[in-house]
């Protein structure tokens, strides 16, 4: 058994609780109130929604280019620099970033992996031993359903992917696309595919945001790389109004794969409120995912993020949600416990 003390950023609305969260095995048995002279912040660890980790070979080599020159398929500068790497270089740079996100709290992350089946296998490879879950969607043939977890498309104006559509529903595995990227002329025919994620969303109207209601489509949505290659801003307030909507960090070459920025980011610049977007980043990839971690309450998986709360930057803090939605960086981690396990220091 084990016990974290602190401010417990409890159950699914996050209300702050001074107390301790009591772990045995993999789960959560009980959240106590009791008085405690501990001044750190427990929290769920988060959960990545989208991410391209195979961009690790890569970072910052698409700085000032449009989205179609930095990475869209199959002339970008990401798929380029995908190519030219060798297995090794590959699997040690994604495997580096791993590493990275399980230092800054994520216990899963859903990557869209590009190179099809051995693409699949690269990215197995990189978080063999590590405590971090990925569940991969696959790319290329229906045959990377015999590897990945599902299947994830680029987008509905590059492919007819109504074949590996079929397949993947036959596989009874989920299917995720981008989607009003660019701009909005791909998101009707995504939304025809019935798929069980939307990545992006960004040009979504009224009429899109009907359907995604209708169809009970979840949405991923990734602000820093949006901003980053200028396609705009995802109607935020609006997704959350008619669906679950989880939070990406999207192209490793982009942006860095923490979460932290992540929120502070969306918190700063969209008209939502902090413990919206903790639930972005938290739960709402955990229910993407059907798993039970992203939120601290008996019973749930034990997977949670123990911040620092007398850290030089965190220290007198007055609101621990948005402290840890605005404030927090990596610096202020104590402890990441990955399923009832902490991670080494």
């Amino acid at each position: 058994m084990r016990q974290f003390e602190g401010t417990v950023l409890a159950g699914e609305s996050f209300d702050p609780v001074r107390g301790r969260v009591v772990v045995e095995g993999d789960r959560i048995t009980a959240v106590e109130e009791t008085d405690t002279g501990s001044t750190d912040l427990i929290l769920p660890a988060f959960v990545n929604a989208h991410t391209h980790v195979g961009d690790s070979v890569a970072k910052e080599a698409a700085v000032g280019q449009s989205l179609a020159e930095a990475v869209a398929p199959p002339g970008s500068t990401k798929h380029g620099r995908l190519a030219a790497a060798d297995r090794s270089t590959l699997v040690g740079e994604m495997r580096r970033t791993l590493q990275f996100m399980e230092q800054t709290g994520t216990a899963s992350f859903l990557d869209f992996r590009e190179g099809g089946v051995e693409g699949t296998r690269l990215l197995r490879e990189a978080a063999r031993e590590r405590a971090i879950d990925p569940f991969v969607f696959g790319s290329g043939p229906p045959a990377v359903l015999d590897v990945a977890d599902g299947f994830g498309a680029s987008g509905a104006n590059d492919d007819d992917f109504g074949d590996r559509r079929k397949a993947t529903a036959a596989a009874g595995k989920p299917f995720a696309i981008h989607a009003g990227e660019p701009d909005a002329s791909d998101i009707h025919a995504a939304l025809d595919l019935d798929p069980d994620l939307l990545v992006h969303m960004v040009h979504a109207g009224p009429d899109h945001l009907d359907r995604v209601e209708d169809q009970d489509v979840p949405v991923a949505v990734c602000p820093r790389a949006n901003a980053t290659l200028g396609v705009g801003r995802a109607p935020l307030a609006e997704l959350l109004d008619r669906t679950v909507v989880a939070l990406g960090t999207d192209n490793v070459m982009l942006n860095p794969p923490t979460m932290f920025r992540e929120m502070a980011f969306t918190a700063r610049t969209f008209d939502v409120t902090d413990r919206e977007v903790l639930g972005m980043a938290t739960r709402a990839g955990a229910r993407v995912l059907d798993r039970d971690c992203g939120v601290v309450e008996p019973g749930r998986e034990a997977s949670l993020l123990v911040l620092d709360g007398e850290s030089d930057n965190l220290s007198a803090s007055v609101d621990p949600v948005g402290s840890v939605v605005r404030r927090a960086t990596a610096l202020d981690v104590s402890t990441v416990v990955l399923c009832g396990q902490p991670l080494p220091e």
